[in-house]
């Protein structure tokens, strides 16, 4: 019986017993973000080396998400992590990105996984068998790994993209549509890396551009 826990390891041992290992854990972050790439990871752990203190990575502060990042990559059996640009979100919609990055990250994991775990929604085209877990980034190890992985790199990015674009605030908000970024793109508009799929962007683009 699996009884999850907050960054358990109770599916990865469930499915270990029933012959179904490695398991990989997939996660994406930036999905909610209006400027930006979308960043998907993919995590292999090992359940007899556990790692303390996982969990959804948005629940975690800045400080704690870059220790059990740094931990995550010195002791995780296998990591990998995809970046899908700003355009492709625009040409694939955000839905498939997201499922585009998370097969992807999965794809690029050196070691197979006999199982994938995913958060929230299942993935298909994985070429292996998987399951979405509701609340995966808080329930299964992996899965939290990969959310803190993929946040901590997504974050780094945005703010390298604050020093090309000091506008907007990317080193504070990393993209996402908050009331400062918008109040930003009201009085400068888009810049290179907004992502025109989001309505807040085409209308202040309108307004500063009429």
């Amino acid at each position: 019986m699996i009884r999850p826990g907050r960054g358990g390891y109770g599916y990865e041992r469930a499915l270990g017993r029933a012959g179904l290992s490695p398991v990989a854990g997939a996660d994406e972050a930036g999905r909610g973000a209006c400027a930006g790439p979308l960043v998907a990871a993919a995590v292999v752990l090992d359940p007899r080396k556990p790692i303390a203190g996982l969990d959804d990575s948005k629940a975690l502060s800045a400080a704690r998400r870059q220790l059990l990042h740094d931990e995550i990559m010195a002791r995780a059996v296998e990591v990998a992590t995809v970046r899908v640009e700003h355009d492709e979100c625009d040409r694939l919609g955000m839905h498939q990105a997201d499922l585009h990055a998370l097969r992807r990250a999965v794809a690029r994991l050196a070691v197979s996984p006999a199982f994938v775990l995913t958060d929230g929604f299942p993935v298909d085209g994985l070429g292996t068998p998987g399951l979405g877990i509701w609340k995966g980034d808080k329930v299964a190890a992996c899965v939290s790994a990969a959310s803190i992985i993929a946040k901590v790199t997504r974050d780094a990015i945005m703010t390298e993209y604050h020093h090309t674009y000091p506008n907007y605030g990317f080193d504070v908000h990393k993209g996402y549509c908050t009331a400062v970024h918008q109040a930003a793109l009201e009085e400068h508009g888009p810049c290179a890396i907004h992502r025109w799929c989001f309505d807040n962007v085409v209308r202040t683009a309108r307004v500063v551009s009429s």
